[in-house]
């Protein structure tokens, strides 16, 4: 209890104003702490004694305007899940009709791989389709017998055409479109999420796939926010209720109160640069509706709260403040000044700080200055490196070609020795001149054993965290190859992140290398000993969006992207796995590739 006294002490009075070197204190604290008891008590008290005049009116729109803007909040919060929710599955369907030509999409077995692959990745989707560019559904998947059924006459379908010519023949043109909710061909409530592409042979072609209204549903009803009797739902523009409403009519149906009017901005309290509909709905209930346009979508999201329920408990509470204050002037007093010594002492710590925070910004500024002359160093040593080099060269051609300095190897062995020396030198100047540095992307001759440890040098702390072994048998004897330093790095990065992500605490991860026996290639094996993958998955690990991480972070796309790369480099990768023994991938790379012709010879 003495201990928690001291904080309300006022510590500021034990020291004076006070510089530090180049630095001084903000305020003077003695004066800062009496002015603040002053104003606050003066604020605090004079309040008081006219809330008793206060009108009713005027409370009543405070408390309004608290309602009005908890709605615009609500609004707001709903309004970015909805669009993220949406937007990612727009995504997800132009990744894959890019990905993907219209023969593979035409493909029944491909589609439905990408059917399965958005389900693991991206939750409930009821099926996915291919349009052609007559509007006639030339492949299916999903549970309807929907396949060959004519789109031409939808009214999406139409909106999704291009208008003019020039548009049309743009070899990566492409439109999405959200449709309402409706019955269609199925029967049922759905909405659907169309993308029509433009291909470079100048076809344009549809990818179409229906969603489950539950889970937009589910965002509405189960947000935090959401009190008991307040109701959030969708209409379309017409008017039509699109997902379940608790008061105001089920799906399909039409919404009894007038459409809110257009507007760029979510409609909130007035006095914060917008407004909210107050009123009463169908029932005679007084209400505040706020609402929002989803862009790119038909939908206009719709919050309504009833403003009776909220306003009696306001009140109720206002009132028990209020008898408190008035009978609270001697605790209002003791309050204000204990608060204001523990805010004034709050704020000369905070200057304490910050004199110390200069102080180590200094400190910090003159390191950066270290590192850069360090840097420039580093840079003007290359030139007289490149000069002992070079006259080291020349005085071992001169000593070869006399014989009298040929036949002795101890001094040709010095000369050697000087040459390695100043090798040495100079790739520890360019490493330091190439840290944080990006290296553009090219083909270049490599040592496969080099390259693996500049990858490791990242994970070496994270595997001793974790105590996870590394070991790598990569023999010295492997001849250089051609290769993209770039991308063949980012396929080890991929791999080795992925074999830490399936490791617990403990495991190994093992990268062995050799020739194959014609000697035209060099296999690479990257094993761990983590969770292994189950054999139902092993066909489609390295499929875009297929990922067994579920909600864990897992986008899908990295083993994919690893595959695309190896194939690029003119490789080819291998994967084996069993269920808690671990995984093995096998990458094949050719001795010479061109990235010219996209090849190995």
């Amino acid at each position: 209890m003495q201990n928690g006294w001291k904080r309300y002490r006022p510590k500021f009075l034990e020291h004076s104003e006070q510089t530090s070197g180049m630095y001084k204190t903000l305020f003077n604290f003695r004066r800062l702490w009496k002015q603040s008891i002053v104003i606050t008590l003066a604020v605090a008290l004079l309040p008081l004694f006219t809330l008793a005049a206060v009108d009713y009116a005027i409370s009543r729109k405070a408390i309004e305007s608290e309602l009005a803007l908890r709605t615009t909040r609500l609004v707001s919060n709903l309004r970015r899940s909805l669009t993220s929710y949406l937007e990612e599955r727009v995504f997800a369907l132009n990744f894959l009709i890019l990905d993907n030509s219209f023969e593979q999409l035409s493909d029944e077995h491909r589609l439905k791989q990408l059917l399965e692959n958005l389900k693991s990745g991206l939750g409930e989707w009821y099926d996915l389709g291919l349009i052609d560019h007559t509007g006639m559904q030339v492949n299916y998947t999903g549970p309807y017998n929907i396949r060959g059924m004519d789109y031409s006459g939808q009214d999406w379908y139409k909106n999704l055409q291009y208008k003019d010519q020039e548009t049309y023949h743009d070899a990566i043109a492409m439109r999405s479109n959200i449709s309402d909710v409706f019955l269609g061909f199925r029967m049922t409530p759905h909405l659907v999420i169309s993308v029509l592409h433009n291909d470079h042979q100048g076809r344009h072609y549809i990818l179409r796939a229906g969603l489950d209204i539950q889970q937009l549903s589910d965002i509405l009803s189960h947000h935090a926010e959401l009190g008991d009797d307040d109701d959030a739902f969708l209409i379309n523009q017409e008017g039509i209720i699109q997902t379940p409403s608790r008061h105001y009519g089920a799906i399909m149906h039409q919404f009894p109160l007038p459409v809110p009017p257009f507007s760029e901005q979510t409609h909130g309290v007035e006095g914060q640069r917008s407004r909210v509909i107050e009123g009463r709905d169908h029932t005679g209930r007084e209400i505040v509706t706020g609402y929002a346009y989803l862009a790119g979508t038909p939908f206009i999201l719709v919050v309504i709260k009833q403003k009776d329920g909220m306003a009696v408990e306001t009140w109720r509470t206002g009132g028990n403040l209020l008898l408190f204050l008035v009978g609270s002037v001697l605790t209002i007093v003791a309050v204000v000044v204990g608060i204001c010594t523990y805010l004034v002492n709050s704020i000369h710590q905070a200057d304490q700080n910050r004199l110390a925070s200069l102080h180590q910004a200094e400190f910090a500024n003159k390191m950066a200055s270290i590192g850069r002359l360090s840097a420039g160093v580093a840079h003007e040593i290359n030139n007289p490196l490149a000069i002992i080099n070079e006259k080291a060269g020349l005085i071992k051609d001169l000593f070869t070609f006399r014989k009298e300095y040929a036949a002795d190897q101890r001094l040709i062995g010095l000369i050697d020795a000087i040459i390695s020396s100043v090798d040495r030198c100079a790739t520890i100047t360019r490493q330091l001149l190439s840290f944080a540095r990006n290296i553009q992307a090219n083909i270049q001759t490599l040592h496969l054993r080099k390259v693996v440890n500049e990858v490791l040098e990242f994970q070496t702390k994270a595997a001793s965290a974790r105590n996870i072994t590394l070991d790598v048998d990569i023999p010295e004897e492997l001849p250089e190859f051609s290769s993209d330093r770039g991308k063949l790095q980012q396929v080890f990065i991929n791999l080795v992140n992925n074999a830490f992500a399936a490791m617990k605490e403990g495991g190994r991860l093992s990268i062995r290398s050799r020739l194959t026996d014609d000697g035209a290639r060099i296999v690479t094996t990257v094993r761990d000993t983590g969770c292994g993958i189950p054999p139902e998955n092993l066909g489609k690990i390295f499929d875009p969006f297929f990922t067994t991480k579920g909600g864990s972070g897992g986008t899908g796309l990295g083993l994919s992207i690893t595959y695309g790369l190896v194939t690029e480099l003119g490789g080819s990768i291998d994967l084996a796995s069993t269920v808690g023994v671990g995984t093995t991938f096998t990458i094949t790379l050719p001795l010479n590739y061109h990235a010219d012709k996209g090849d190995a010879q």
